[in-house]
């Protein structure tokens, strides 16, 4: 697989999608042409990587979403001015808010509908949530870092996403007491797939999560559980991602 770093050397000339940004509407004209941009680097990367990913393009509700959460509301002060830099940044405590493009396809593999109730493992900053909440019913999110959770959490409610649940906690167990979930992400890699999350997965769900060691690699996987309750596993792409830890640190 070629690298992201390679791909992107070819992303000049790429067209933005159709809708608009809701840059303006918001009040956000500073940044606006580093969004557009930003979203022209998807699309065009998204066809890039269209062999390894098996999609030449993201759906529009995907694209709408990316085109209109404010990213650098998710990212310090300091980096600001990288925040719509199709790349990821460090939000703290050794995590990062991931690269826009991957952000993007995982949000397009989870195939999510209005009035979906969908759980996120990895709060993070919050972005992915939002984006989440610009797409779906209900949005629950576990976060493990503390100060990130909480700051995730005070972040989300100033932007107006009434529709996103938070709870610092261990993520590995999910989060039973809303399951059963019609999607649910993973923005942290375990070793292996957390089967606690796979049970809490609605049949006809899907789970998008990256699996894999930090020295031999990750995979990001597409699990999907069959209406009669089978499970398939499709690898779509090499990733790189922070590990999915306990308490003590230790990746999961």
């Amino acid at each position: 697989m070629r690298t992201l770093r390679n791909c992107l050397l070819a992303l000049m000339g790429a067209t933005a999608p159709a809708a608009a940004s809701a840059a303006q509407a918001q009040g956000q004209d500073t940044f606006d042409p580093q969004r557009r941009r930003m979203v022209e680097e998807i699309a065009a990367l998204t066809r890039e990587t269209r062999h390894e990913t098996g999609r030449a393009s993201l759906s529009a509700r995907v694209m709408d979403a990316i085109a209109k959460v404010p990213r650098h509301e998710f990212v310090p002060a300091a980096d600001r001015r990288d925040a719509y830099a199709n790349r990821p940044l460090p939000i703290g405590m050794g995590q990062t808010i991931s690269q826009p493009f991957i952000v993007a396809l995982m949000t397009d593999l989870m195939d999510v509908k209005p009035g979906d109730r969908v759980l996120e493992i990895g709060t993070g900053s919050g972005y992915q949530a939002a984006l989440l909440a610009e797409l779906a019913g209900t949005v629950y999110t576990i976060e493990i870092v503390e100060p990130l959770a909480r700051e995730a959490a005070e972040r989300l409610k100033r932007l107006g996403y009434r529709n996103v649940e938070t709870r610092i906690g261990d993520g590995y167990k999910g989060w039973p007491e809303h399951a059963p979930f019609d999607s649910i992400m993973v923005t942290a890699a375990p070793r292996e797939v957390p089967q606690p999350l796979i049970d809490q997965l609605k049949p006809g769900g899907r789970l998008v999560v990256p699996v894999g060691g930090q020295v031999a690699g990750q995979s990001l996987l597409l699990i999907e559980k069959q209406p009669d309750g089978r499970i398939t596993r499709h690898n779509i792409l090499g990733v790189r991602f922070v590990p999915l830890t306990d308490k003590a640190g230790r990746q999961q």
